[in-house]
């Protein structure tokens, strides 16, 4: 039969084939079909012959076509047929598609779309032809029936595809499916259908099916719906991960983990590549992914950005169209957030309506932590990401030389966090991945070498954490290390101290980076920089501390240890320690020439030596000699000699210029410190061994000490030319000379004074040598501090370090305050006799603390070393809280009348500022501080007290000197103190928890001093209301405090209409006619102004979330219920704050900052007004009205505020035109004054057009608010006047006609006055 069909195919015509086909039975037909295409015969031809004998004309032969075309996808889903028979069949089938008729194409597509929903597929090879089916189904133009009705053609495909999506796929041909659509031709509307189905499929499938799925979706996504395929893909997996990371949290459920760690990541890696390959092919696709970017930037970004969007981000970033935007915007989203959460936890307003949500930092870390997983294409943008924080938020450098790191200011926090994050990226990429370590390192390296005159500490800490991490996988990259250390004489100072101590682990493992490091090195010594030699110093002083000569105590005081890691791997650690000793005594030599050269390098080697005993203590031998024999050349042996020391030798004089050559009070300084460590160390060791022979040294030297102390104390200030009558001048060669030989006896003095303290053992004599040694320095101080003159300030400067050691001060605080041994009585007596003495140990505290501030670490030993120094703080901060509470100001003034501060007041400036330096560089121990200070401090009967607890026990301290002061006379109150106490008691309250009690006490009475006391100091009450502010926006929003203080300084100041009697609300008494003026309203304003950037802040979230709902439909049912609250808040700010201006805006301020302030926030208020408005237009568009409150508060703006502000720009021009009258005629003669007052003028009065031009667009948009939303916000609104304004021809010539006389001059400007005037009161109105 086959063989028939086939012949009969063969003739021209096709009658006899068409009469032969209808003889036989479908079925037959059929079946022949099926067996010919199983054996594999030629069933092509067969099936060519029998759709020739079937015309599509003919009902008949449309039928059996459709028959046969049904049969022959069975045939295909059986799997039956091989595959190059299936592959014909398919070919021709397609081919015949277009020749069907609408009706039979309908079928055919409702049997497909029936086979999909119900399952019955086999292996969808056939579903290669649904596209063709409904392509052609398109294009077919004449109506199908449908039901009861008829559809054309495409709205029947558009039918079909609602149908097959709203049914369910068999999730094994899901990838099929979705490659099916990418050939039919597709409506925006049928492509957001499919796209919505396919992402619904995602939570279906397993895991390894989704990579395929998401490429063919992205194929998909070039007809259209980019955002939607983008958002989902993002959504899907932000959504797993929430899901593992739970997973992997919670040990309960562990039988329920579902996906591996790594398989996940492994997928999500392989789509994140499928999305950048897509998107390197459509670059719409790109745009659409920055908009969301953007868009999660400016909203809630709590759905698009998650760590799984962020590498995304972070991959496109290799495409090089769109590298810089992404960089950009990843860059402001995180400088963004930090910002965001700065605000956050600064306001408990904002706290309460806005949920804590996930730092980006944190996504970004989690990202780096993933990319372990095969991420490549990741990593290279996390390191650039992590380069360009660190150049962009790092440290800069101000004008002054400084950098702005320890400058305070809030704007810096951010910052420092964002750099900070940057470190932390490079470090833990570093660890993860080694291909890219080499490359960062360089990074680094370039940086710290290339940017030498900008602060670069935070690459310095980041290389540094690299080398701590593991040096010997840095041995690799060794070369650049020691590319590095070629440029060390170019390189500043500072730059060059932080990089030698960063790589000296490094030195450990690797002796080659140790050799090349001790050959630069010693080329820098004889550089011809005094900065290359000063470099040279500072890396043999390194090198020296930390490498230790066998038989050395051990330190437990190294600053910076090497991890277990380095050091068990030092395959030379046996030989090292012998060799070191050879080494160490090489490098002493080239040091000993070094006190050859200029006094600063000297400076920094004595600086460096009591270090390096302290750790290397079998060098001491060598550097005791060394000073000794450098003291010797300056000192004069004969016992009787005065003075002892040779202070000419230490003074160069080259022509005209004197300069100091040996800084001997260092010398002497750093002999006293070596010795003192010797004794307490070495001796007691040698002792027990019995050896005795190196003792020599150490016996001279406390001889030489006690013979200079000795001679000191006898020498006149005449011996040393430095009496009364010498010349101190800056200007001559002698007194240059003299200057210096001060400071050199000065600095002698004080070495000597913590010397014999600490071997007198609290012996009289020595006491009484001390308090004669003070006297020498006292004397020099006030001669040079009377001298001093015009050049005071280069004076101040020379005096402020101390050579006093932290821990010496602590000991003598203590001994002076508070050491009751009955034994020591007599001999401290001494001392404490003097009030002098007493004063200057503690002024050596505060300048101590002050250069903690400043710096970071003290002058002296172990001022470096952060626990040291906290230890010595701690005591200091015992004995002057002591003092300060126990012996108040006041007692003590009533006693003295001297001059100078007391030292209760230098105590409490003191604690002042060790409170804040405690908060600056020591908050983690900031209980461990509390606690030292804690009197009792009974460790048996430790419970454990909070920090909250323990800072509310001394801030009743400080409360009660504070009401003490407040209860005196007006005539005893002393400002400076009560001042200073705010400023202690504002850094104690920064501890205290917000939700305690304590904190709650503290508020209010805070807020019971400012309504009972009226001092008339403007800096008391400014501190004491930064105070109440600082505390009261952490309980809740300060609007009615606003409202309260602005009606108080209303009914002091008085109105604007002078007619007008204000009445008085006194609701804070520390409001009055003095503090009013500028001090209170200026604060009142920058609080306002902090409101306004809250709720502006708010305003900008909603707008964000608004224009993220308006995209899915069934969330527009009610996509504003969760902001209906913050709605709300927003609206109650902002009519209390138009209140507070309402009475401001009344109130006859004196010109000047408060009235600019005042104009700008007006500003600030009515664009903030504004933004709001144009939020509502936005909600509007959701068929949502406006809320009753919203039309209040426009209501008030209208009656209260805006017609106000007319009248207060009116009041202002008042004042500005009258002023000029009175100084016009005086200013005629100074021409010079003209552009100063010019300049005044133009800056007095551009806050008054951007005021006008905000109150007219806030107007704008409520007509635009109104039309909207059907409501008449106008109705309250009194619209102002145009104020346009014409040149009126006549009085131009007049004018013009004129002679440019003076007077003539004055005339035309009155003339125009007049002519202006009645446009401003127009405007007013």
């Amino acid at each position: 039969m086959d063989q028939k069909i086939l012949s009969l195919a063969a003739e021209k015509t096709a009658d006899r084939l068409q009469k032969f086909l209808q003889t036989l039975k479908e079925d037959d037909l059929a079946n022949l079909l099926k067996n010919q295409a199983v054996k594999g015969k030629a069933a092509g031809a067969l099936l060519r012959a029998i759709f020739k004998g079937s015309p599509c004309s003919e009902e008949a032969g449309a039928l059996r076509r459709l028959k046969i075309y049904s049969c022959c996808v069975q045939l295909l889903e059986s799997g039956d047929l091989q595959k190059e028979v299936a592959s014909e069949i398919i070919g021709f089938l397609m081919l015949e598609v277009h020749n069907f008729p609408g009706a039979l194409l309908v079928e055919l597509a409702n049997e497909f779309v029936d086979a999909i929903k119900e399952g019955n597929l086999m292996n969808g090879k056939s579903l290669e032809l649904l596209p063709i089916i409904f392509t052609a189904l398109a294009t077919k133009k004449e109506n199908l029936a449908y039901g009861k009705g008829e559809l054309s053609g495409e709205e029947y495909k558009k039918q079909l595809i609602n149908t097959l999506c709203s049914g369910r796929w068999d999730h094994q041909f899901v990838i099929q499916l979705t490659s099916m659509f990418k050939d039919v031709p597709l409506t925006a509307e049928e492509v957001e259908i499919v796209v919505e189905k396919v992402l619904t499929m995602f939570s279906k499938l397993n895991l390894q099916e989704i990579p395929p799925l998401v490429c063919q979706l992205l194929v998909l996504s070039s007809k259209g719906s980019r955002k939607r395929v983008l958002e989902g893909i993002i959504a899907f997996f932000n959504k797993l991960d929430k899901q593992h990371s739970e997973e992997q949290s919670g040990d309960e459920l562990l039988d329920f983990v579902t996906v591996p760690s790594g398989e996940l990541r492994h997928v999500e890696g392989t789509i994140i590549l499928h999305m950048v390959f897509a998107i390197k092919l459509d670059c719409e696709l790109g745009r659409e992914l920055l908009k969301l970017l953007k868009a999660g930037q400016q909203g809630d970004f709590s759905s698009n950005i998650c760590p799984f969007s962020i590498a995304l981000f972070l991959s496109v970033t290799r495409i090089q169209r769109f590298e810089e935007q992404v960089f950009d915007l990843l860059k402001s989203l995180v400088i963004k957030s930090f910002k965001d959460l700065q605000l956050l936890q600064g306001s408990k307003f904002l706290q309460n309506l806005v949920p804590h949500r996930c730092c980006v930092s944190t996504m970004i870390l989690e990202v780096v932590k993933n990319s372990v997983h095969s991420w490549d294409h990741v990593t290279q943008g996390l390191v650039e990401l992590g380069f360009i924080l660190m150049d962009s938020y790092g440290p800069k450098k101000i004008p002054d030389g400084k950098t702005n790191e320890a400058s305070s200011g809030l704007s810096r926090m951010p910052n420092q966090h964002a750099c900070k994050l940057g470190a932390n990226i490079l470090l833990e990429t570093f660890k993860i991945h080694e291909m890219i370590r080499q490359e960062i390192l360089e990074q680094v390296l370039n940086r710290v070498v290339t940017r030498g005159s900008s602060p670069i500490t935070h690459f310095i800490d980041l290389l540094s954490d690299i080398i701590m991490y593991s040096p010997l996988v840095l041995q690799s990259c060794s070369s650049k290390v020691t590319e590095t250390f070629d440029y060390l004489s170019f390189l500043p100072l500072q730059t060059v101290q932080g990089l030698l101590k960063a790589v000296q682990p490094l030195l450990k493992v690797s002796l080659s980076v140790r050799d090349s490091l001790i050959l630069v090195l010693r080329k820098a010594m004889f550089a011809s920089q005094l900065d290359a030699r000063k470099s040279a110093v500072a890396g043999f002083l390194l090198l020296l501390k930390n490498f230790k000569v066998l038989g050395s105590l051990s330190s437990s005081q190294c600053s910076q240890s090497i991890g277990i890691s380095q050091v068990h791997v030092d395959v030379h650690s046996r030989y090292n320690s012998v060799a070191n000793e050879t080494f160490c005594l090489e490098i002493m030599d080239s040091l000993r020439r070094c006190l050859g050269q200029q006094a600063d390098v000297r400076l920094m080697l004595y600086e460096g030596f009591y270090d390096v005993l302290r750790r290397n203590s079998q060098l001491a031998n060598s550097i005791m000699q060394t000073l000794l024999s450098q003291l010797k050349q300056f000192y004069e042996p004969e016992p009787d000699m005065l003075p002892p020391l040779k202070l000419e030798a230490c003074i160069l004089t080259q022509g005209d210029q004197i300069s100091l050559q040996e800084p001997l009070d260092c010398l002497l300084c750093c002999i006293q410190h070596c010795l003192a460590w010797y004794k307490s160390r070495v001796v007691p060791l040698q002792q027990k061994e019995e050896e005795e022979e190196e003792e020599g040294f150490y016996q001279d030297l406390d001889d030489m000490l006690e013979s200079i102390t000795s001679r000191m104390i006898k020498s006149e200030l005449e011996d040393f030319e430095l009496d009364k009558s010498a010349d101190f001048s800056q200007n001559t060669g002698i007194g240059i000379k003299n200057n210096i030989c001060a400071f050199l006896v000065m600095g002698v003095c004080e070495v000597l004074i913590e010397y014999n303290f600490s071997i007198s053992n609290f012996s009289k004599n020595k006491f009484e040598e001390v308090l004669s040694l003070f006297m020498c320095y006292k004397e020099l101080s006030d001669i040079l501090n009377e001298k001093a003159g015009k050049s005071k300030t280069k004076m101040a400067n020379k005096t402020n370090d101390s050579f006093l050691s932290m821990k010496f001060v602590s000991d003598l605080l203590t001994a002076l305050f508070r050491d009751s041994t009955q034994s020591h009585e007599e001999s401290l007596s001494v001392l404490r006799s003097s009030s002098d003495f007493m004063r200057y140990a503690v002024s050596v505290a505060l300048q101590k603390v002050q250069q903690l501030k400043e710096t970071g670490h003290v002058s002296g030993p172990d001022g470096q070393n952060p626990e040291k120094v906290f230890q010595n703080l701690c005591d200091i901060t015992r004995v002057l809280l002591w003092r300060y509470t126990s012996i108040p100001t006041s007692v003590e003034e009533s006693g003295k009348k001297e001059k100078g501060k007391s030292i209760s007041l230098l105590c409490l400036e003191g604690l002042q500022k060790i409170f804040s330096a405690v908060q600056l560089f020591y908050q983690p121990k900031i209980h461990q501080f509390l606690r030292a200070l804690d009197a009792t401090d009974k460790e048996e009967e430790e419970v454990e007290v909070s920090v909250t607890q323990r800072a509310a026990f001394q801030i009743r301290q400080f409360q009660r000197s504070l009401l003490n002061i407040l209860s005196s006379q007006e005539e005893e109150f002393n400002s400076k103190e009560a001042l200073l106490l705010v400023t202690v008691l504002s850094n104690l309250s920064k501890l205290l928890e917000p939700s305690s009690t304590q904190f709650v006490q503290m508020l209010s009475w805070t807020t019971e001093i400012c309504k009972e006391n009226s001092w008339e100091d403007a800096s008391f009450c400014k501190g004491l209301m930064n105070l109440l502010f600082s505390l009261h926006v952490l309980c809740k929003s300060p609007v009615t405090l606003l409202r309260d203080l602005s009606q108080d300084i209303h009914g002091h100041l008085g109105d604007i209409d002078q007619d007008v009697e204000v009445e008085k609300t006194n609701h804070f008494a520390m409001v009055n006619l003095r503090t009013a003026a500028p001090t209170v309203c200026l604060l009142l304003l920058s609080q306002a102004e902090k409101v306004l950037e809250e709720v502006d802040w708010l305003i900008t979230k909603l707008k964000g979330q608004v224009s993220q709902e308006i995209i899915p439909e069934e969330a527009s049912s009610q996509p504003t219920l969760p902001n209906q609250p913050i709605e709300k808040a927003i609206i109650i700010q902002l009519g209390t704050l138009l209140t507070f201006f309402h009475e401001l805006v009344q109130t006859a301020l004196p010109s000047g900052s408060c009235v600019d302030t005042l104009l700008k926030d007006l500003c600030k208020m009515y664009t903030i007004l504004t933004a709001l408005v144009r939020y509502y237009l936005q909600v509007c568009q959701h068929s949502r009205g406006i809320p009753k409150n919203m039309e209040k508060l426009v209501k008030l703006s209208g009656s209260h505020l805006t017609p106000l502000c007319y009248s207060f720009i009116s009041y202002i021009q008042n004042k500005m035109s009258k002023s000029p009258k009175h100084t016009g005629e005086k200013k005629k003669e100074k021409t010079a004054a003209g552009p100063t007052a010019m300049a005044r003028a133009l800056r007095e009065t551009k806050p008054i057009p951007n005021l006008i031009f905000a109150i007219e667009q806030y107007e704008k948009f409520l007509i635009h608010l109104s039309k909207r939303s059907k409501v008449n916000l106008m109705q309250h609104i009194k619209l102002s006047t145009s104020r346009d304004f014409k040149i009126k021809g006549n009085i131009l010539d007049m004018v013009l006609q004129e002679d440019e006389d003076e007077d003539e001059e004055g005339t035309a400007s009155e003339l125009e006055g007049q002519n202006k005037e009645p446009a401003k009161k127009k405007r007013k109105k």
